[in-house]
């Protein structure tokens, strides 16, 4: 069985990286499997660190299908024409694409038309707001689908609803693969000198909010006034930490934000298990928290895993300042809600898959 495994952006690696382990592991046990890594950026996409690879224990992608533009439908064009030229050129029994990126619906249009087996790999997520085009684009990529892989619970359920049961697996999520995998290989940050006392971490990339930079600079303010002085480091990029610099002095004893250079997957991973609390807008980074045990704002009033609400450890605030400040003087006082990890979030996601796919020969 030959698995080609579509990634469209730097958070996909982390995802399919399990799926590779439990690939060659297979592989290894004489089973008739192998995979190769498509990517659809660039072979020097600065997202990518030499270090990221290294650290999930995986080969650099065996093929870049070069796209790099910025209009989304222009972008879903090029995917298309340069995956079909892939699929053409290399036997293919079976395509998984992860999430709800442009790149993966193209990969996935692309599958079906060449008449593939395809699989969706975190499916079952929505936000039932047609008007978000990652809505469109799980949509798309569901009801093309013929094996959809699915997290939890709550994807499950829409998943089952919109289609037909028998095509329908709760996996778990497969981030909790690689976080137990790594848990013992986690190291901490070179660039930061970290205090011996709790702190926080922030995150911060979701478009909406930075639009709103009136909002955006309420919510900022509460949480540093509820952060009463704890320290916050903050790995930011571009116009977060712009943002950010602009609403605070961003060096010197009063700044209340502490800036990181980007870390690697080890670093990030080390710093956000170790905090009192992490305040994102980063659903995976919601999910990894609610593993780790630790107390999570998510800047967002859905989340596509709902699990890390009702059983985990996160709650959401939308764009409140309000009740964000309220959440952060809580998590600060550590008086936190209790806490679980939801059914089959048990680091054995790939295994299943793996084996479906198997099945399925």
């Amino acid at each position: 069985m030959n698995v080609c495994i579509v990634a469209g952006a730097r958070p996909n690696f982390i995802k399919v990286a399990p799926i590779m382990w439990a690939i060659q592991k297979a592989k290894e046990q004489g089973r008739d499997i192998d995979c190769r890594l498509v990517y659809a950026g660039r072979d020097d996409d600065p997202t990518l660190e030499p270090s990221l690879f290294a650290d999930l224990e995986i080969r650099r992608p065996d093929v870049f299908l070069g796209v790099d533009c910025e209009n989304l439908n222009e972008l879903t064009g090029q995917v298309m024409s340069a995956f079909e030229r892939y699929l053409q050129a290399n036997k293919t029994d079976v395509v998984i694409v992860v999430d709800d990126l442009a790149s993966t619906m193209a990969a996935a249009i692309v599958t079906k038309k060449q008449g593939i087996l395809l699989a969706h790999l975190v499916a079952g997520t929505r936000s039932f707001d047609i008007n978000m085009p990652k809505e469109i684009n799980r949509l798309v990529i569901d009801g093309l689908s013929d094996l959809l892989f699915t997290a939890g619970m709550g994807s499950q359920s829409t998943a089952a609803r919109e289609g037909s049961q028998e095509k329908v697996y709760m996996v778990g999520n497969i981030l909790m693969d690689t976080l137990r995998h790594n848990r013992n290989k986690l190291v901490t940050p070179q660039s930061a000198s970290l205090p011996s006392s709790p702190y926080l971490v922030f995150t911060l990339n979701r478009k909406a909010l930075l639009a709103d930079e009136e909002n955006m600079k309420k919510m900022l303010e509460a949480i540093v006034k509820s952060a009463n002085g704890m320290t916050i480091y903050a790995p930011l990029r571009n116009k977060a930490k712009a943002l950010v610099s602009a609403s605070f002095p961003s060096e010197g004893p009063t700044a209340p934000f502490t800036f990181l250079p980007p870390l690697s997957y080890l670093e990030f991973g080390w710093l956000t298990a170790h905090a009192q609390g992490i305040i994102t807008d980063s659903g995976n980074v919601a999910e990894e928290a609610t593993f780790n045990g630790v107390p999570c704002i998510t800047l967002n009033s859905y989340t596509e895993h709902i699990e890390t609400v009702k059983v985990g450890t996160n709650v959401l605030v939308g764009e409140d300042a309000e009740v964000l400040g309220t959440y952060v003087d809580k998590m600060v006082r550590g008086e936190w809600k209790p806490s679980a990890i939801p059914e089959r979030w048990d680091g054995r996601s790939a295994e299943r898959i793996v084996q479906i796919l198997l099945d399925r020969r």
